[in-house]
């Protein structure tokens, strides 16, 4: 495969398998809440799959991420299983909170994933304090958030890449443009076409590439990622992209224009990369219907166990508030 950045055919159908992953995840959560077997709200990351497997693909094991509404693809790659987000989403008591949360607002600070706000904006400096908590301990570790384009207008948005920049901190911030917040789009959000030309504000760099597009997005998030490890500060990523589907599975995307919902059906990022796999002979008839079969193996396993799994003591609600205190 041509411009493969390194990685090898292993990798290439891993980024694969957890786009596939992602998908297939989602829309069992869907079916599930239109069943009302979940009663959270699912948002779905759908044509999205590309920006979040990509970026999380190019970082190390030391590195810290934060995803947010929709990078599952994320926190997959990052070894969260689907038993833990079908728990969560459940409210069962064996769930990453225990029954708390009922959305994958959860991290594993294990695996490096911090858990995320639902008050979007927020994790920015958040993660920005946790590159310069990584910076002070000695580590080589970098910090990843990502944004939507509505939510850079927010305060948190400016503060927290004025901190990273100033204080040249091993960030990379990835603004997801996926063209509507909630049912405002971005042109009526904003006057520039390019959110990420905000970063010249703050004198740090900046790189706009194809969100439906895995590999594009892994070479830019390995290259940030490089940067800011070999001490040059953060960087901003701008992933163009596409919702295809409603704000959350509660409302439609009646207010997006068919034309364009038709446009960005035919850049779906999994088909693509499915095909320039296949022309590269890197995948085979043989090889999807096995990743298939593994990941269908994989939900039903894991949707059983959620789905057997007890719910939580309502005790068990005054447990862990601020931190648990053992004896």
């Amino acid at each position: 495969m041509n411009d493969t950045s390194g990685l090898s055919n292993d990798d290439l159908i891993n980024l694969y398998y957890f786009m596939r992953l992602n998908r297939m995840l989602e829309d069992r959560l869907i079916a599930l809440y239109r069943q009302t077997i979940i009663t959270a709200t699912v948002f779905t990351s759908r044509g999205q799959e590309a920006t979040s497997v990509g970026s999380a693909y190019a970082l190390q094991p030391q590195d810290f991420v934060s995803p947010i509404t929709r990078n599952l693809g994320t926190m997959l790659v990052r070894g969260i299983p689907p038993r833990d987000i079908f728990t969560q989403y459940m409210g069962k008591a064996g769930s990453p909170t225990k029954g708390k949360e009922r959305i994958h607002y959860f991290g594993d600070m294990t695996k490096g994933v911090v858990a995320s706000l639902s008050i979007l904006g927020d994790m920015i400096p958040v993660m920005a304090g946790i590159a310069l908590g990584a910076r002070l301990q000695g580590r080589s570790s970098v910090a990843l958030t990502y944004i939507g384009e509505g939510a850079s207008a927010t305060g948190d948005f400016h503060e927290g890449v004025n901190l990273a920049s100033v204080m040249d901190l091993p960030f990379v911030l990835i603004i997801e443009n996926n063209r509507y917040a909630y049912s405002t789009p971005a042109h009526r959000a904003a006057a520039v076409p390019d959110f990420a030309s905000r970063a010249r504000c703050y004198g740090i760099p900046s790189e706009i590439v194809d969100g439906n597009d895995v590999m594009a997005v892994y070479r830019a998030t390995k290259e940030a990622v490089n940067r800011a490890r070999q001490g040059e500060g953060p960087t901003i990523i701008e992933a163009k992209t596409m919702r295809m589907h409603g704000h959350s599975d509660a409302d439609s995307p009646w207010y997006v224009p068919k034309e364009e919902l038709e446009e960005w059906q035919g850049r779906d990022p999994i088909e693509r990369f499915e095909r320039k796999l296949r022309s590269d002979a890197v995948l085979s008839d043989e090889t999807v219907k096995e990743i298939e079969s593994r990941i269908h193996n994989e939900i039903e396993r894991d949707l059983k166990f959620a789905e057997e799994s007890p719910f939580p003591q309502p005790e068990v609600a005054l447990e862990g508030v601020y931190a648990d205190i053992k004896p």
